[in-house]
């Protein structure tokens, strides 16, 4: 009792007014200043000057730009890229994120990072890796030319280098679902005669259907986006070997500057549907949650 007293009589509050409370009151002001400076810098007024140069001359020339041949043609290869590589990429991801999340052996950590290399590798060494495999005068090289396959240069090592880069999205988004929702219902539904095909359907994709989506929407993304490792393996040829991308950085470097800022433009309201269709899927699920 008479420690307790003597800690009352020792501790004393500051006032609202000190200097302390005064050096807190302007922290949290200050670092809110400066994240959106910070950002302001490097993604508002950057993204606000492509818009400003794309429709800098009206929406005539703007729309112009996006019926022009070599922009449909980089459109058109685009999408048709996603369309295989994302596919291909959710059947593996589901593949891997059940062996992962509902197996229990030795190498899986090892597995898990192999899966991340391509998120700890540049994309322009996975494009290189890709040329030292499969070009002419790489290890595959000789037998691929003479049976008559090309893979660089080609619309063949585009989806090659899309595809290494978008590979563990489905998988990293999968994973945890997995172990979270655990195997209690799948279990019950084998205890009454389901079998395992009945069981993925019916118990397993209900419970990760929310972050199969997401890991499918990233996918997409980084797909359609995708620069570094697709611009080693085109040759960036027009209308034969050029992404929307691509396309923006050979527009910019012909001077032609208003048709890389409307391609750019197009490309910038992708990846705005992709934050809407994210934060949508974050608040219909614990993903979050799941995560931390």
């Amino acid at each position: 009792m008479t420690a307790d007293i003597n800690l009352s009589k020792n501790y004393t509050v500051p006032p609202a007014g000190s200097s302390r409370s005064n050096e807190k009151a302007w922290v949290k002001p200050t670092l809110i200043g400066i994240a959106i400076a910070y950002l302001g810098l490097v993604l508002f007024i950057p993204a606000l000057n492509v818009f400003y140069q794309a429709f800098s001359k009206g929406f005539e020339p703007f729309f112009t730009n996006l019926t022009s041949p070599d922009f449909l043609s980089a459109a058109q290869l685009t999408l048709l890229i996603a369309l295989i590589v994302v596919p291909v990429n959710t059947v593996f991801g589901l593949c891997a994120a059940w062996v992962i999340g509902r197996n229990k052996f030795p190498g899986r950590t090892l597995l898990i990072t192999i899966l991340d290399v391509p998120f700890a590798i540049s994309p322009v060494v996975a494009g290189l890796m890709i040329v030292l495999l499969y070009g002419r005068l790489g290890w595959f090289g000789p037998w691929l030319e003479t049976a008559g396959i090309k893979i660089i240069f080609a619309f063949p090592g585009m989806v090659l280098a899309t595809a290494f880069v978008t590979l563990p999205f489905v998988a990293r988004e999968v994973i945890p679902v997995l172990e979270e929702v655990g195997t209690d219902q799948e279990e019950a539904a084998k205890t009454l005669g389901a079998n395992d095909w009945q069981i993925f359907w019916n118990v397993t994709l209900p419970n990760i259907r929310w972050g199969l989506l997401y890991g499918v929407i990233l996918t997409n993304a980084r797909a359609m986006g995708e620069f570094g490792a697709v611009s080693v393996v085109s040759g960036n040829i027009a209308k034969k070997t050029q992404t929307l991308p691509l396309f923006v950085e050979d527009a910019y470097k012909q001077y032609a500057t208003q048709a890389a800022f409307s391609a750019a433009v197009v490309l910038g309201f992708l990846a705005v549907v992709t934050l809407v269709l994210k934060e949508i899927l974050e608040q219909k699920t614990s993903i979050k949650e799941v995560k931390e």
